[in-house]
């Protein structure tokens, strides 16, 4: 019989990845962390990590996150795998299920890789009746995530975006929104990462990841590489701050995978991510407004209002909404967008 926890929603705030060299110290010190997010294939059998698990769900709120499914199999979904991964679910009740969109099995062999799709009507069709199958096995909304592409299909007839629409529309699916992800296909692809952003259904999105990239240079070209092996860069919390104007705040996650570091290293991402999002909502939300006939005992003084919001309202927070790219900055880089037929 599957143990009972509590019922603890995904608040609108940063969590972290939780990784095998942190459960001993999130188990000893129970840090203040928004919600925790593990990937479903490492929990699908018995073994003290599940055990751990178990006891972090009594505490902290979870979201579990597929990378092994290949929604984009047009040979459909896996069923063994498929009822794996809803025994995770109904094992630990996790507020939030998520996969990508990708695929990543070919002829029985899986991939170590999640490779991308041709956006088109066909693959469309296949991505949606895989999604549904899983939406009607899990008996919840699944969360599908955008991909990091290093090459991109010449023909395919709709952006990532446009496709990831259309996809809710036919499904009800809700979307994860990879900051990083968009922020380095741009990059490699050369497209417009905030127009991607704002072609996005806003309602659908219902969970954020950050992370940080690798940078190589290939043939002379500037290639980004989602490594998840370094903060969260300046870029990347630039893009943030356009999507929480956007949509608004969500659970976001700081995700590290490469060269994980100390548990702290992870929480302070985490304090960044909800400093920025307070700091945007307080600006949204608006500063008093000076009275015509200022009290001319501060003149002189530079008095609190929208204008000068960002530099006196919260100036620790708000240093974060400022951030722009440098390094990859328009024109800064040479790219040179890649195709595969």
């Amino acid at each position: 019989m599957s143990k009972i926890f509590p019922n603890l929603p995904v608040p609108d705030a940063a969590g972290i990845g939780l990784r095998s060299r942190h459960i001993s110290d999130m188990i000893s010190r129970r840090p203040s962390a928004g919600w925790l997010e593990v990937h479903a294939e490492n929990y699908m059998g018995d073994s003290a990590a599940v055990e751990a698990l178990e006891k972090l769900r009594e505490t902290y709120p979870l979201s579990v996150h597929g990378v092994g499914l290949s929604l984009g199999s047009a040979s459909g979904l896996d069923r063994d795998h498929l009822e794996r991964l809803r025994s995770v679910c109904i094992r630990f009740q996790p507020a939030l299920v998520s996969e990508h969109l990708a695929w990543s099995v070919a002829d029985g062999a899986y991939l170590n890789d999640l490779l991308p799709l041709r956006y088109d009507e066909d693959a469309l069709d296949i991505v949606a009746a895989n999604v549904d199958q899983l939406q009607d096995r899990l008996q919840r909304r699944v969360f599908i995530e955008n991909l990091s592409a290093y090459i991109a299909f010449a023909n395919s007839t709709m952006t990532e975006a446009q496709f990831l629409a259309e996809l809710v529309k036919r499904t009800g699916c809700g979307l994860l929104l990879d900051v990083n992800n968009v922020y380095v296909s741009a990059c490699n692809l050369d497209f417009d990462a905030k127009a991607f952003i704002d072609n996005l259904p806003a309602d659908a999105v219902g969970e954020i990841h950050l992370a940080g990239h690798a940078v190589n240079e290939v043939e002379g070209d500037i290639v980004l590489i989602d490594d998840h092996g370094s903060r969260v860069p300046p870029a990347v919390w630039s893009l943030y701050a356009h999507v929480l104007r956007k949509i608004g705040p969500r659970p976001t996650l700081i995700e590290w995978d490469t060269e994980v570091p100390a548990l702290d290293v992870l929480l302070g991402e985490a304090m960044w991510a909800d400093m920025m999002a307070a700091s945007i909502d307080f600006e949204k939300r608006g500063a008093p407004q000076i009275a015509q006939q200022p009290d001319r005992r501060f003149h002189g003084i530079e008095l609190f209002s929208t204008s000068n919001l960002a530099r006196g309202a919260m100036p620790a927070i708000s240093a974060l909404t400022t951030i722009r790219p440098s390094v990859f900055a328009s024109n800064s880089v040479t790219r040179r967008a890649r195709y595969a037929v």
